[in-house]
């Protein structure tokens, strides 16, 4: 049996490692604590919980559904990106529900990318950018962010040779891993790059509705030509607790909406429709515990920062977001730290080096762990400090 070359040059995803890692000391009796992965420790509220049992009852709902969606989820789409962002979309040309976010991430380079063609690819980033690239048999070209440049990428550096085989461009703000905000200014700019040389902009914005201290992170989307220029990648996984349900959407450029469309459609069945009501039901519910969830997570994160620099991890006050950004001590590799902390006190912290080279000297703690863990995780941390 021959794999093909595209499987060959496919590293694992980093975080299954960590998983792993944790999963046999788990197995051994070692009580772990773990800031690794950004998964809500929050259920899924009620009355989203009690709309998809509902649903789950009629067995119109067991059949196939559509790849794009139930018209009401695409109107419930869009009727929230209005009020959160003042943005008027067309539901049936301008939406698209995906089986989460990730999903469609990966499938849009199948939209834009032919073999040997490049993406502008943040570095440290979400590894999906990069590996639904290679996936289609292009090429990353990885743009740094740097604390310099406040983690946003410097789009006049990119050589004129690699912007002219570039055909995607990718940004995500808030920031995974660094918690980096982008203002509409910095959008302005990539649409504006997008323009002069034909770029299709992606951008992956599933941290908006998780925000500290009164702060409202902006869309894409906002921007004055956005919609010419590119698509918005959103999900409900961090925004209503709903990351095992699978539900995100892809809104923006309707050419680029319908190329998504059409990859889905010979890639999937659908998002099943019970879950799609429970969609509707998030989107168009309640919408008090979003600010709830977000003031939980700003206290975790304050504690977490104050610590973090009491025992010397230097590290900014994110905005918004899900994860603290922290410079790693000493002489210390991200890998070497992280695995130290694992060995020595049972904690539990993501690799810079897992989201690209520029990754390396720092390490990413997540705030989705609950109070009691978070308390402990810190004081073994200034355990491991005073050693």
């Amino acid at each position: 049996m021959r794999l093909s070359q595209r499987i060959d040059g496919l590293p694992p995803y980093f975080f299954r490692e960590i998983t792993r890692k944790i999963s046999e000391k788990r197995a051994r009796g070692e009580e772990i604590i773990s800031f690794a992965i950004g998964d809500p420790d929050s259920p899924t509220p009620a009355h989203i919980i009690n709309r998809l049992c509902q649903a789950a009852q009629d067995p119109a709902n067991h059949q196939y559904p559509e790849s794009d969606g139930l018209p009401e989820l695409r109107r419930a789409i869009a009727g929230w990106y209005e009020k959160r962002f003042g943005v008027s979309l067309d539901a049936d040309k301008e939406v698209l529900p995906l089986i989460g976010a990730k999903e469609g991430v990966v499938h849009a380079a199948l939209c834009f990318i032919d073999p040997g063609d490049i993406a502008l690819v943040p570095d440290p980033g979400y590894p999906p950018y990069a590996m639904g690239t290679i996936l289609a048999d292009g090429r990353p070209y990885y743009m740094p962010l740097t604390e310099e440049n406040d983690f946003l990428p410097d789009l006049e550096t990119i050589p004129s040779d690699v912007i002219k085989q570039a055909k995607l461009l990718w940004i995500n703000y808030p920031n995974n891993p660094t918690g980096a905000v982008a203002e509409l200014d910095f959008f302005n700019r990539v649409v504006k790059f997008a323009r002069q040389y034909d770029l299709a902009v992606c951008h992956d914005g599933p941290y908006t509705e998780v925000a500290f201290d009164d702060y409202q992170p902006a869309s894409f989307i906002q921007t004055e030509g956005a919609m010419e220029a590119g698509i918005e990648f959103h999900s409900l996984s961090k925004s209503y607790n709903m990351t095992g349900w699978r539900i995100g959407m892809a809104v923006g450029n309707a050419e680029m909406i319908d190329a998504l469309k059409r990859v889905k459609s010979n890639m999937d069945s659908g998002i099943p429709q019970a879950i799609q009501y429970a969609a509707i039901e998030a989107l168009t519910g309640p919408q008090d515990l979003v600010r709830e969830r977000s003031l939980r997570y700003q206290r975790r994160r304050d504690l977490v920062v104050d610590m973090l620099n009491d025992i010397g991890l230097e590290t900014r006050r994110p905005k918004a977001g899900l994860y603290v950004w922290a410079k790693v001590p000493g002489s210390h590799t991200s890998l070497e730290f992280a695995n130290d902390l694992l060995e020595q006190v049972g904690v539990v912290v993501t690799p810079g080096i897992g989201f690209g080279q520029n990754g390396e000297g720092y390490v990413r703690l997540s705030l989705t762990i609950s109070d009691a863990n978070l308390v402990k995780g810190l004081s073994r941390l200034a355990g491991w400090h005073n050693r």
